[in-house]
Order: structure tokens, then C-alpha cells, then sequence
């Protein structure tokens, strides 16, 4: 199982400027839910609370209002039962990217035998058999992500929460890491909730996208488009990924959809 719900989610931050106390209200009650083995991206401008939301639903951030929960049980820290993908794939620089991945099946208490072999599934799934004695500077970008990747997968969360995980990497990249993405999710069927920024990355890869700005859910849309998504070249030419890219792009605008 893996599903998330969002109720009436808020969070408020108190911070101080110049010597004066100011409060920023990052989520203002924001519902939304994600069903078991679908992919939603959440996008909005910066500052809209795409990622003050991950961060709650992982853990790192408490509520300062309403409640996230997975699989029915509320979100009180972080859990064995989330994964998370950062921006940069903040590798221990000092291990190879086997004992990254192992460092992070450590943490849930795993020893022995199924340590190591655990480990080399999920960077065989990631396709990085051949590179995994390599440590993190020399690897390239796309190749750290990877890691990062198979280290939340090691630990078989129901939820997978990414944080515009492609975010640094050049264009070309960033095009083989969608692809890499939708093959890992066809073959573990993971809950992904995915923040982004790209209007062609949301429509690419997500079941359903939610719109937020200042805090709030503007909208939320399901793209019409069937899974599986091999040729993600041919997918941009598809007309429901236009017309799905254009009513984002509305809604991120304040412009009415018809």
C-alpha cells in the first residue's frame, strides 16, 4: 500500500528580519490525497509550498495545522515507510555508491547477507552494476541521482517523495532520468508524490498534477495519458500532452480553463 492524504494542512513559519519578527504562511490548509502506485507532481512557483509539503509528509517539518497520513497512520516524524529524493543526492562522500545505498538499509536495522545483496538489486535497477565501488565524485550527475534513487528504494518505502530530484542536471539528462523514472516505476509500482517546476515534467510523468500557489491547492488535473510511457519524444508529440501542458500553464497563470 501507499497511499497519502493531505487534510487541511497548514504550516506557519516565524522568522526575524531586520529585528522584526515576521510570519510566513507556507501551507494555508491544503487537502489532497495520492493513490496507491500513482505518481502525482505537485508544481507551482517558488515559494508556493510544493516543497514545504514533502517535507511534511516525510517528516523533516511538523504541521502547524491539520494532519498527513500514510497507509491511515499519521505522519509524526520521519518512517521507514517514506523514501526521499533531494534536489542533490547528498551522498556520504567518503563511501561508494554501494555502501551509500547500504548505509541507508543500516539505518532500518538490516545486517548480514541481505545488506550488500539488497543493495546491489536496487543499483542493478537503477543500472549502475558497473559503477558501484565508484564513490561520488566520480560519478556524474545523473549517476549520483541514481544512487540517491536506489538508496530510498533499498528500504521498500510505500511512498517515494521527490523533490525536483532533476532539477540541477543539464537538459539531456534530465530527459534520460524521466525515462529512468516511469521504467522504475513500471517495475515496483511506487507511490510517487514528485515536486517539480517543469510544466513538461509534470504532464511527462505524473498520473495527476496539483497547481498550488501561495500556499494553497489552485487545482488539480489528471493527464490523460496511458501508461506505460516508453518514448517520452513521442509523448510530447501527443495532443493530450499539449492540451494538458496548456491548461497547467492556465491555471499557474489565474487564467480560467474551459
Amino acid at each position: 500500500m501507499g497511499e497519502v492524504n493531505f487534510v487541511d494542512v497548514s504550516k506557519r513559519f516565524s522568522l526575524r528580519v531586520a529585528g522584526v519578527l515576521q510570519h510566513v504562511q507556507a501551507l494555508d490548509r491544503v487537502s489532497f490525497s495520492v493513490h496507491d502506485g500513482e505518481i502525482v507532481a505537485l508544481i507551482g512557483p517558488s515559494g508556493c509550498g510544493k516543497t514545504t509539503a514533502l517535507r511534511v509528509a516525510m517528516g523533516l517539518d511538523p504541521s502547524s495545522g491539520g494532519r498527513v497520513t500514510v497507509d491511515g497512520r499519521e505522519v509524526k516524524g520521519c518512517g521507514h515507510d517514506r523514501g526521499m529524493v533531494f534536489q542533490h543526492a547528498e551522498l556520504l562522500p567518503w563511501l561508494s555508491a554501494l555502501q551509500n545505498v547500504m548505509f541507508g538499509l543500516e539505518m532500518k536495522g538490516v545486517r548480514g547477507q541481505p545488506l550488500r545483496a539488497t543493495a546491489q538489486k536496487y543499483l542493478d535497477l537503477v543500472g549502475l552494476t558497473d559503477s558501484q565501488n565508484r564513490r561520488p565524485h566520480q560519478l556524474s550527475g545523473g549517476m549520483k541521482q541514481r544512487v540517491g534513487i536506489a538508496r530510498a528504494l533499498a528500504i521498500d518505502p510505500s511512498v517515494l517523495l521527490m523533490d525536483e530530484p532533476f532539477g540541477a542536471l543539464d537538459a539531456q539528462t534530465r530527459e534520460s532520468m524521466q525515462a529512468e523514472l516511469l521504467d522504475i516505476h513500471a517495475r515496483t509500482g511506487k507511490t510517487i508524490l514528485f515536486v517539480t517546476h517543469d510544466l513538461d515534467e509534470a504532464v511527462l510523468i505524473a498520473d495527476r498534477i496539483v497547481v498550488m500557489k501561495d500556499g494553497r491547492v489552485q487545482e488539480i488535473m489528471k493527464v490523460p495519458l496511458a501508461r506505460p510511457r516508453p518514448d517520452l519524444g513521442l509523448v510530447r508529440g501527443m495532443p493530450e500532452f499539449a492540451d494538458t501542458r496548456y491548461k497547467v500553464w492556465r491555471a499557474l497563470h489565474d487564467e480560467t480553463v474551459h
